[in-house]
């Protein structure tokens, strides 16, 4: 019959060795668990139309440079700059108003000191990379003051390769949007989405972007709307005959 002390022993023995297994065991479990790849199935981010920068997570689109011959930019290609939301992919349809809403326009030449007479028609000309002018470029001194040619509101202030320091401006009913680039600066206190008055200084003439160094003027276009959120697409009309007028 074997000592107490001995049984006593064997037992410990056991018992210790039982707890190790144990142990060891849990850790390889915990471990393996731990490196496992877990999966979560999920739905993309939906985005709906006219929703703000707030409320969804999706990139605002920036609009197209229209001195540019590449197509409106991805939200992924966006260049920086304030106040602009969010908008649907669809294409928008052809926007289309009556020639007599056009004939009715009333716009000053938004160059002080340039009078009618002054304005030469380059609507049509032809531009590098194959591109159309589609604007009027009206010749003035470096700093001269740009005035809005009507009233409306600041659709975005925009800095881009080819037309510079620009401006967006709505009209007061937004089915129109009327382009100023190639801008030494703006005006001061000149902000997205203040109202400015027909004749308002907004900026001054420049020659930067693509005009070249000197070549001091301002690019105007006009373009009417089909979608006032989408302002940087739209039917580009001739301002010559408008600004003439």
């Amino acid at each position: 019959m074997a000592d107490p002390g001995i049984r006593r022993t064997r037992l410990l023995i056991l018992i210790a060795f039982a707890v190790t297994i144990t142990g060891v065991s849990l850790f390889v479990w915990a471990r393996a668990k731990r490196l496992a790849p877990t999966t979560h199935e999920s739905s993309p981010p939906t985005h709906q139309e006219g929703t703000s920068p707030a409320t969804s997570k999706a990139p605002s689109p920036v609009p197209s440079d229209p001195l540019s011959s590449a197509p409106p930019q991805s939200p992924a290609e966006v260049k920086t700059e304030p106040g602009a939301s969010p908008e649907s992919d669809q294409v928008p349809p052809e926007p289309k108003l009556p020639p007599s809403f056009v004939g009715s326009l009333k716009l000053i030449i938004p160059v002080a000191g340039v009078k009618p007479e002054q304005l030469r028609g380059t609507f049509t000309d032809s531009r590098s990379e194959g591109r159309v002018h589609d604007a009027i470029d009206i010749m003035a001194p470096a700093g001269t003051a740009v005035m809005a040619v009507t009233d409306g509101e600041i659709a975005r202030l925009f800095q881009s390769d080819r037309g510079g320091t620009t401006i967006y401006q709505l009209n007061p009913d937004k089915k129109l949007v009327f382009y100023y680039a190639h801008l030494q600066g703006y005006a001061e206190g000149l902000a997205v989405g203040k109202y400015v008055r027909q004749g308002e200084v907004i900026a001054y003439v420049g020659d930067t972007g693509n005009a070249g160094p000197g070549n001091y003027h301002l690019h105007f276009s006009v373009a009417i709307l089909a979608d006032p959120k989408r302002y940087w697409e739209g039917q580009n009309i001739n301002p010559y005959p408008l600004l003439r007028k």
